[in-house]
């Protein structure tokens, strides 16, 4: 598979907000680096409770591919993509309230397993939006 094929595994699982399927794309070492979070998350068991926290959090999480290209061992997407705070997320008490935001990805792949990812989006758009303060 090219990297554009192995993104569109990931989003797929993402789609679904199947985190053990989203984990099972990352090698043991991998790096998930949310820029606006300010803190890598460093190995797949971090990844895996990272992507089982936002979905227990946002278990209607939803997203949309607006664009996808892979070249050589990286991929990126720009995607649109919400959901409904129904659970306790980064230690706060959910809201009820919907958000929609705009974003990006890139991954690095090695031995068809993400070796390396980085994504940006709207924090304080998507913090506004479902009533949670700037608490870094």
């Amino acid at each position: 598979m090219n990297s554009k094929e192995l993104l569109q595994n990931w989003i797929d699982a993402f789609q679904r907000c199947d985190a053990e399927a989203v984990a099972a794309c990352y090698a043991d070492n991998a790096v998930n680096f949310q820029v606006m979070t300010g803190k890598p998350d460093v190995g797949i068991e971090a990844i895996r409770e990272g992507n089982n926290a936002f979905f227990a959090a946002f278990p209607d999480a939803w997203s949309r591919v607006e664009n996808l290209i892979g070249d050589g061992d990286w991929a990126a997407w720009e995607w649109i993509g919400g959901g409904t705070w129904m659970g306790e997320f980064m230690g706060q008490q959910p809201t009820g309230k919907s958000f929609e935001i705009r974003g990006c990805g890139f991954f690095q792949f090695r031995d068809s397993k993400i070796i390396y990812q980085r994504g940006y989006w709207e924090k304080e758009s998507w913090f506004s939006q479902i009533g949670l303060g700037d608490n870094d």
